[in-house]
């Protein structure tokens, strides 16, 4: 299926509402911008094969440029628009994108960047210019709203967000599909999700990352309409539910802890009885989170694991993660293999490093070597987690590799941790990793962000190590506690966990990445 179709079929339905303006952009109108892009980037000499890349906000103009370059059989890389101006010419130069589109809400950014990219051979600018850039609008208009002559299927080139490093790309196998091939991805939100084309779909994240960008897009190709947040805020995401009747959701952890602390009159306040399905990935949900999120929806969360390589998915029914709390599902694209250091596999329950076998071949764009050490010799790929499967072959996650804590030989993995501060009333957000110890090696080191920083103290701190030993193992427990105004998350919800542990290792060498 493909936007073309309903272009002809619901000329007029709405494809995309933008929350906050209103504004609204229909099947044709989609459409039709969309062709004229393709066209205007056919003529700047971009062949199947070819990149652009887009950095703005939530935008009506995103998913134009998206579907564009889709239909032209191009790589387009959509970039976080809170990168700084160094990092984002990092991904424009590197992606190799020969046209770069950004937005007049970014002209700071974007003038910072006109000496970065050498190598782009037109910058645009939607909804105004300024020097350095030409009109999106103004480049565009003259072209026919007609599909090309060679229209096929082009592919996002995603960057990881660099929670642990520098980002990477992450490049499809090939583009050039006859278009309106459908995927995996698309198949899984006919069948798993129950996508129609009646769907309302609330969008509170970033386009500009894997999950949001793809899921609307597969909801486009489904004919149903895209309700498109410019930010997120807890009440307001409540109080769209119910203007726009929205039928499915995707949500972080992070969204729902933030719901929950609203108070109880805020919460009970808006008619969300109209959602039926709540996805929810990116980081594992606190079992206490989901199960507070499911007495107050209803069994409709439903939970997957994957990564932007998209090597592998998992998913999880509400009523499979009753029976099976904790877990990220089971793999529904591609086979799961838990293997110990040495690459053996290693039985049920048994912690071990996350590998997939059957599923997507993938590519880290320009780094060979970091695309080698993804994959063992049997031809398995990992997303670098860890975790185990159980009898029925559900997946647990337990932390990322490079993430685990190694104190007096004993392996601690943070994610448990962070799970259950999440769970302490006077807690708002928390990181959990190791810092040096003389003579364990590391240490366990908790960083809160309170619910009020004036509570943030000494007795605070030891009210909240108390809490971890009334709970989990004392080996796991933080021994100090510090405390930060706002932690550092990525707008999809991971925690740049490496820009706090940095503070604490300095030019010591650390087990963690």
């Amino acid at each position: 299926m493909h936007i073309r179709e309903f272009a002809k079929t619901t000329p007029d339905k709405p494809v995309i509402i933008m929350a906050g303006s209103g504004e609204t952009v229909t099947y044709k109108q989609l459409d039709d911008r969309s062709n004229k892009a393709a066209q205007y980037l056919r003529a700047q000499g971009l062949e199947i094969g070819g990149h652009v890349a887009l950095l703005m906000e939530n935008n009506p103009r995103f998913y134009e440029v998206c579907w564009a370059a889709q239909r032209a059989g191009l790589y387009y890389t959509a970039i976080s628009s809170r990168l700084s101006a160094e990092e984002a010419a990092y991904i424009i130069n590197d992606c190799g994108a020969r046209i770069f589109i950004t937005s007049e809400y970014k002209s700071e950014l974007a003038g910072q960047l006109i000496d970065r990219i050498p190598n782009v051979e037109e910058k645009l600018m939607v909804d105004g210019t300024i020097p350095g850039y030409h009109s999106y609008e103004d480049k565009v208009s003259g072209y026919p709203a007609e599909p090309l002559s060679d229209e096929c299927e082009g592919a996002d080139m995603l960057y990881s967000s660099g929670t642990t490093g520098r980002p990477k790309g992450v490049k499809p196998a090939e583009v050039g599909n006859p278009i309106g091939t459908e995927d995996n991805l698309f198949n899984l939100l006919k069948n798993q999700y129950k996508v129609t084309q009646d769907t309302i779909y609330l969008s509170p994240a970033p386009l500009y990352h894997a999950a949001p960008l793809r899921y609307n897009m597969r909801i486009q190709r489904h004919g149903a309409t895209s309700i498109i947040m410019e930010n997120f805020d807890a009440e307001n995401y409540l109080r769209l539910l119910g203007k726009y009747k929205a039928t499915h959701s995707q949500l972080v952890p992070t969204m729902f802890v933030r719901m929950l602390k609203l108070p109880d009159a805020v919460r009970q306040k808006y008619d969300i009885s109209s959602l039926q399905v709540a996805i929810h990935a990116a980081a594992p949900c606190p079992e206490k989170i989901k199960r507070q999120m499911m007495e107050w929806w209803g069994p409709i969360l439903y939970e997957y694991y994957g990564g932007t390589e998209g090597n592998g998915y998992c998913a999880v029914t509400p009523e499979e993660w009753f029976d099976h709390p904790g877990t990220v599902g089971r793999a529904l694209v591609g086979n799961l293999h838990i293997v110990d250091e040495t690459g053996d596999e290693l039985p049920v329950r048994e912690i071990g490093n996350i590998y997939f076998s059957d599923g997507r071949d993938f590519s880290y764009h320009n780094d060979p070597e970091r695309t080698a050490q993804s994959y063992n010799d049997k031809g398995w790929s990992t997303l670098g987690d860890v975790g185990y499967v159980d009898e029925d072959g559900f997946l647990y996650l337990t932390d990322r590799q490079s993430y685990m804590i190694i104190s007096g030989g004993v392996n601690i993995y943070p994610q448990e941790i962070e799970d259950l501060l999440l769970t302490h009333p006077k807690v708002y957000d928390a990181a959990v990793f190791g810092v040096p110890n003389e003579e364990f090696g590391e240490e366990v080191k908790a960083v809160i962000q309170p619910i009020d920083m004036s509570l943030a103290g000494n007795a605070l701190a030891e009210e909240i190590i108390g809490f971890c030993r009334d709970n989990i193992s004392h080996v796991k427990c933080p021994r100090s506690v510090d405390f930060e105004a706002e932690l550092p998350r990525h707008p999809t919800g991971k925690l740049y966990k490496r820009l706090l542990k940095d503070r604490y290792w300095g030019d010591k060498k650390s087990r963690i990445v």
